[in-house]
Parts: structure tokens; sequence; C-alpha cells
């Protein structure tokens, strides 16, 4: 199967986020808006569970100014 042009991320569950940023309480205010601030291209439902696409995070986070810059 050719693998070229498909998109190559990790889907990680919160509670392994291995990033310091955000915390889980911070994933939970960004879904819960995600309506408003554009979150909703990052996560992926399976089931009850909510996964975080990790290059589409780091997308968002370049791309959104929903987030301050500098903390």
């Amino acid at each position: 199967m050719n693998q070229e042009g498909m998109h190559h991320t990790r889907y990680i569950p919160i509670s392994k986020w291995p990033h310091s940023w955000p915390p889980a309480g911070g994933f939970r205010h960004l879904i819960f808006h995600q309506e408003t601030n554009g979150f909703g291209k990052v996560i992926k439902r399976v089931g009850r569970r909510i996964l975080i696409d990790e290059k589409a995070f780091f997308e968002w986070v370049e791309n959104s100014d929903q987030v301050e810059r500098g903390k």
C-alpha cells in the first residue's frame, strides 16, 4: 500500500498526554468551548473516549489567536 500523502499522527488519550501543557483541566476547557475556539479539529472521538491528534494540536496552537503567547 502506498503511504505517501497519508496523514501520520499520534492519537493520544488526554490522560497520557506526554507534554507539560495543557493539563487535563485545560483540555476539558478547550473541548467544552470547541465550537468557538476551533478545537474540534484537534480531537477524535472513539465511543466515549476523546483522543488528541498531536500534530493537529500543535498546528492549532500555531494558528490560534485563543492562545496567549509567552506563557
